[in-house]
């Protein structure tokens, strides 16, 4: 069972007893991210994780903060989302004294040389063409611009390359003192160590925290009324989709319904859409439908790699079975495949102490409540085939549908007819 410690200057510390494993996770996260930015700082978070790695007061150079972690072979990496930005460190559970005192030294005491800045900027803007050359990559920057535009909740995490040239220490600084403060950080451990040790180091570690209170992000407004569409032309072999529907944020009653949805509709290898798309028509390699559930926004959403040549017979087959679910109560035998799909899972993801770190920090930072696994899966089992009608219907519907699109063909009218034909079929 985790146990939860609040500090006096607003640090919450999340232990998990894992008597089992031979390592130990220390996790760092911090409730900001691209979504907490504006357009003049776009990608200072992302940023800011990038330039941690480069230099603190203890260990002056790039080579001595990682050397550290290597000469004990420890695992270690950063890690930015609209959200919060996380720091890690697993080693064996011997070493759990320099994994904390490497994450603390790394978030409280980075210098952020102005050299290295200078050189980051160039790994950044390459980190940028990657993602941006891989269209199985790059959908997903679409698919956020699609659904909110131009506010942070549809700017790419990287920035822009403009805003990454344009980037400067005193930015950055000014950006850590603003939103890395106690009240916005959960430091979480899992392993074999005790919690009132645990508890004691942290305390001692973390004690040069500030204790601002952090800049709030801005309202995510959603505004739809029909089917919307982004359609980007590239000279690829392969058609790449995301096709869905705004959903339930985090907190909503109904968020675990969605995940079942999504599980459903393309969560596994005998889902419906994996069967339909690509055991029997042969037209996909890569498949799936997935819930996301933030503090602010939600949505439910296909992704493929699909034939070219036959992308508008394919989206339509998709969108059938988005009909289907939501006018046809499923059997017992899916609901209950569905269900123990996703807490199996669960389990297998949390056999190792990084991902249980993940697990449980992510909780409380986001929805500032935790719930076990055990806790979870109740909710899980309570839902019924009534419940995923009703869900299905109330997502399901034309002013919530999205496609985002990358192909070689020059068919945008066609494919938004196929939209406009399935919202009139709708209404």
């Amino acid at each position: 069972m985790f146990k939860k410690t609040t500090l006096k200057n607003g640090l919450r510390i999340i232990y998990i007893p894992f008597k089992h494993s031979k390592s130990v996770t220390t996790l760092v996260l911090v409730g900001t991210g691209s979504k907490y930015e504006k357009k003049e700082i776009s990608g200072v978070s992302h940023f800011l994780e990038h330039m941690c790695f480069k230099g603190t007061k203890k260990r002056p150079s790039p080579v001595e903060v990682v050397e550290v972690l290597d000469n004990i072979g420890g695992s270690f990496n950063a890690f930015t989302s609209q959200d919060y930005t996380g720091y890690y460190a697993k080693v064996a559970s011997s070493h759990f004294d320099t994994a904390l005192d490497w994450v603390s030294d790394i978030y409280l005491n980075s210098t952020f040389p102005k050299e290295e800045l200078e050189k980051e900027k160039g790994v950044i803007e390459e980190e940028f063409n990657m993602y941006h050359d891989q269209p199985m990559q790059h959908i997903s920057f679409l698919w956020d611009k699609l659904l909110y535009g131009d506010q942070p909740a549809g700017w790419n995490v990287l920035g822009t390359k403009e805003s990454i040239r344009n980037m400067n220490r005193e930015k950055i600084v000014d950006y850590v003192n603003n939103q890395y403060t106690a009240f916005n950080t959960v430091v979480c451990v899992v392993g074999d160590v005790d919690n009132r040790e645990v508890v004691e180091k942290v305390k001692k570690s973390f004690s040069e925290l500030n204790t601002n209170q952090p800049l709030k992000k801005k309202e995510v407004k959603e505004r739809q009324s029909k089917p919307n569409l982004s359609f980007e032309n590239r000279d690829i072999e392969q058609s790449h989709i995301y096709l869905g529907f705004r959903g339930y944020h985090i907190d909503h009653p109904d968020r675990y319904i969605q995940t079942l949805l999504a599980n459903i509709l393309g969560g596994m290898m005998s889902s419906r859409l994996f069967v339909e798309i690509r055991q029997k028509m042969g037209a996909a390699y890569y498949i799936s439908a997935g819930s996301s559930s933030n503090p602010d926004t939600g949505y439910l959403a296909v992704r493929a790699g699909i034939d070219r040549k036959r992308e508008e017979k394919i989206i339509k087959r998709i969108l059938e079975e988005f009909e289907k679910i939501s006018e046809e109560k499923i059997s017992d035998k899916e609901l209950k495949k569905a269900k123990e799909n996703i807490k199996g899972e669960t389990v297998l993801g949390l056999e190792s102490s990084d991902t249980q770190a993940s697990f449980y920090s992510k909780q409380e930072l986001l929805s500032d409540k935790v719930l076990t696994p055990e806790e979870m899966f109740e909710k899980i089992d309570k839902i019924t085939k009534k419940d995923l009608l009703r869900a299905a219907q109330d997502i399901f519907q034309p002013k919530n549908l999205n496609l985002a699109i990358i192909n070689s063909s020059k068919n945008k009218k066609e494919i938004k007819n196929i939209l406009e034909t399935w919202k009139q079929k709708k209404q």
